[in-house]
């Protein structure tokens, strides 16, 4: 399957509606687990969710897929650009998103880090179906989160996060891409 690069970059960079994010998704094919191995950088896809922007603001720099039983979930990214990795249940999901000011996001990361940060794995890999289609997808440990992956290209995944205790009928785009360290 053949995706259209300038097509979807563009629909990153100017946002989309639900449908039009979910159409695109559906498209794609399933990414494997296999695929998904690695360090990741994320960053958010603009389709209405009130989490949006809070990730960003917060210095998030995405995932990483050690193994099958070993994934971080929540990579961040200090100023200084060192990376370190958080545990997802110190973030609280029932908060009101949309209301909380995002200039005081990374200030809060940044006196929390002591205490959210973690060593430890926090989600498993695994293939569900989703959408009529199998796919790798990031099962939160101790959350109520499914993070499922399909594939734009070999270094570009689009990702779906399906919280179940979230009040609201949108759905989390993101997207993945494998950091060129050059």
């Amino acid at each position: 399957m053949s995706v259209d690069k300038t097509k979807f970059e563009q629909m990153l960079s100017r946002g989309a509606a639900q449908e039009e994010a979910f159409a695109f998704y559906d498209g794609l094919e399933g990414a494997s687990t296999e695929d998904m191995r690695g360090l990741w950088k994320g960053e958010e896809w603009v389709t209405g969710h009130p989490l949006e922007g809070l990730l960003t603001a917060s210095g998030w720099y995405g995932k990483e897929f050690v193994s099958a039983e070993h994934v971080h979930p929540l990579i961040f990214e200090k100023k200084n650009g060192g990376l370190y990795k958080v545990n997802p249940l110190w973030i609280p999901m029932n908060l009101p998103f949309d209301k909380i000011p995002r200039s005081l996001i990374r200030p809060a990361m940044t006196l929390a880090r002591p205490l959210i940060s973690t060593r430890k794995s926090a989600a498993r890999l695994r293939t569900i179906e989703y959408r009529g289609k199998l796919c790798a997808a990031m099962i939160y440990d101790k959350k109520d989160i499914i993070d499922v992956f399909r594939k734009v290209d070999d270094d570009t995944r689009l990702g779906i996060m399906d919280i179940k205790s979230l009040d609201t009928d949108k759905t989390y785009f993101f997207v993945l891409r494998r950091p060129s360290f050059s």
